[in-house]
């Protein structure tokens, strides 16, 4: 294979730079205005809509590496944002539930987030916004294939080497 990536074209770059500069963005904005980082804001979301969450739960949901959530669930619960109890099914998995002042710092950071994306998408209208979220959640439901196809290309192109799976 040869040439190079038409990066005009290559779907991954657009998802990864529209990704990493609405973070980055985010990110800033909320430390500014709220001493709160967007990892911090991620895990405020899924404890928000679950009421009870766990790390690996939210790692799975969100794509955050387990370590890094709960060195985040540490710093929430050192900030009185959330308490940290023992599942009473399973004794060694430790929950996350949001204090009042998680609660509330949720529905602060809330509006801005909201005016982000609303801002973010206004360049469309209603009925692309409603194809766009379409589209995304089937790209994001078909990650595990994409995983599968990396690997079969890897042991294909490269039969003496061992790959890993993520």
């Amino acid at each position: 294979m040869t040439g190079v990536v038409d990066l005009n074209r290559y779907v991954p770059a657009y998802l990864t730079w529209i990704a990493n500069k609405l973070s980055r963005g985010a990110s800033a904005h909320y430390l500014a205005a709220f001493d709160t980082g967007i990892e911090t804001w991620r895990c405020l979301v899924l404890l928000a809509i679950e009421g009870a969450i766990s790390a690996q739960q939210v790692s799975k949901v969100i794509g955050m590496d387990k370590a890094s959530v709960s060195r985040c669930f540490k710093s929430m619960q050192t900030k009185g944002l959330i308490t940290m109890d023992l599942d009473a099914e399973d004794g060694r998995l430790r929950i996350a539930r949001l204090t009042t002042e998680g609660k509330s710092l949720h529905d602060r950071i809330m509006g801005v987030a909201l005016a982000r994306e609303a801002a973010f998408l206004s360049v469309l209208d209603a009925q692309e916004r409603e194809t766009l979220i379409g589209l995304l959640r089937r790209l994001h439901e078909n990650l595990p294939a994409v995983d599968a196809a990396t690997v079969a290309y890897l042991e294909a192109d490269r039969p003496s080497t061992k790959t890993r799976r993520p």
